[in-house]
């Protein structure tokens, strides 16, 4: 029963777990199709969980103190915003550094929720000085009480979704009945999750192997450019391009991200385009707004679907792909406005402009 929450951090998690039947059909999947819509959180995305974790555990370790700390977090915006949030219900400053890649609207949701925001190159390594990772540190070493939770390295991160994200997704799969309309195996077969710091695929993978279905099939997804994935020579054609999605990929690999194999079975490498598109593809088919890494999540899935016929063409199986966040962080991107203004007229519009007698037009 529905009841009243103390605070918006009690909205953190608990996402629906939703099947994206019309995007299966268009690709001839059997198996069931399910994504995992972060971007319902109370902050809008799966970082919010891990923002909330750790704030909680440096408060019980004694680290943070009120009306004096200052939370430092160097990060690509969601886990700021995340954390933006839970300092603002908890009365702590907060100072994000922020890759200029990364959107205007990341930093007025951090501005609006009371954080300092200080931008970085993007090309910095992360191991530079100017890199978002060497002036969050140079600022906690200068400024009093400061404080970095490091999510690249913090435990509660992936421990966040070993104990919440991973729950939630074996619990909705479990608590829903197989019937002869919707056949299920009550189990989830397959997860398939893109990688930035890592914490959530460790974390998910974890929840499944332990406790669920040790023969979960968990694929990690990062985008060209990127090099977390395995085995390296998957990387190497691509290594150090830039790419134009946000909050997943590296140029280093972060400790929380496991290298252990039977966390993560295999990795699949996707780009811009894919994405981009498999976007478009859930706006337009199941009515999600989600941002870019959602769509290297479902594109890296169709792509991985593509070569695993036994799982994509089996009745029942279970395929969860995790959504990270939604649109609201992107509505200014150039990727974003191309296909939602710019595209081709649809037949209904040809229609109005018949009506109306006025040259089609899809702008704005």
């Amino acid at each position: 029963m529905p009841q009243i929450l103390n605070n918006a951090l009690e909205a953190v998690g608990n996402t629906p777990l939703i099947r994206l039947d019309k995007v299966a059909k268009l690709h001839g999947l059997k198996c069931n199709l399910l994504g995992k819509v972060e971007f319902m959180s109370a902050g809008g995305s799966v970082k919010d969980r891990i923002a909330k974790a750790m704030v909680e555990a440096a408060e019980q370790e004694g680290k943070l103190v009120p009306g004096k700390s200052v939370v430092i977090e160097p990060t690509s915006g969601n886990t700021g915003i995340g954390l933006a949030m839970a300092c603002a219900i908890k009365g702590y400053s907060v100072i994000i550094t922020l890759p200029n890649k990364m959107s205007l609207e990341k930093e007025a949701a951090l501005r609006a929720l009371g954080a300092e925001v200080v931008r970085t190159p993007t090309e910095a390594a992360w191991d530079s000085p100017q890199s978002h990772i060497g002036i969050a540190r140079k600022l906690q070493k200068e400024i009093p009480y400061g404080i970095i939770l490091d999510q690249y390295g913090n435990i509660n991160n992936p421990l966040a979704h070993e104990i919440t994200t991973g729950p939630e997704i074996i619990e909705a799969v479990k608590s829903t009945p197989s019937t002869s309309s919707r056949v299920s195996s009550q189990k989830v077969d397959v997860v398939v999750c893109g990688a930035g710091t890592g914490g959530t695929i460790s974390g998910i993978s974890r929840a499944m192997k332990k406790t669920h279905n040790k023969d979960c099939i968990v694929v990690g997804v990062d985008p060209d450019g990127s090099i977390l994935a395995v085995p390296s020579s998957l990387n190497t054609k691509t290594e150090g391009d830039a790419y134009v999605v946000e909050g997943i990929g590296y140029d280093f690999i972060p400790d929380v991200l496991s290298r252990d194999p039977t966390d993560i079975d295999e990795w699949i490498k996707t780009n811009d385009t894919e994405a981009f598109d498999a976007v478009q593809a859930l706006m337009r088919n199941e009515g999600l707004l989600v941002g870019g890494s959602s769509g290297s999540a479902l594109s890296g899935t169709l792509k991985w679907l593509e070569t695993r016929k036994d799982i994509a063409e089996t009745l029942g199986l279970n395929v969860v792909v995790i959504l990270p966040d939604g649109i609201r962080n992107y509505m200014s991107k150039d990727w974003f406005l191309s296909r939602a203004l710019h595209g081709e007229p649809t037949p209904l519009a040809q229609a109005i402009a018949r009506v109306l007698q006025e040259p089609i037009t899809n702008n704005v």
